[in-house]
């Protein structure tokens, strides 16, 4: 028997997803291949949105807008930033 040739992979990269109402997706993949460009962050929050409207269209329930986007291994310091965003708004309110 020979050696079996390695498959292509899909290479992913794995994004959390804050959303307005304050909802948060984990792990959702995107993938390696839309995040070449300059303006990576509006690539990714592109394809983020085309599957939002993909699960809307099957499950029937809208998502809320789509607050902010960052890669799953940096997760604390992205719900540090959206608190401290958060914080200040509400003092704003106040």
């Amino acid at each position: 028997m020979g050696r079996r040739k390695p498959t292509a992979r899909a290479e992913f990269v794995l994004f959390d997803v804050f959303y307005e109402d304050g909802t948060v997706t984990s792990n959702r993949k995107v993938p390696g291949s839309a995040l070449g460009g300059l303006d990576e962050g509006a690539s990714v929050r592109a394809v983020i949105e085309a599957q939002d409207r993909e699960i809307v269209a099957r499950s029937g329930h809208p998502r809320s807008r789509i607050k902010a986007v960052s890669r799953a291994d940096k997760r604390g310091a992205a719900q540090r930033r959206l608190s401290k965003s958060s914080d200040q708004a509400r003092k704003a309110r106040e």
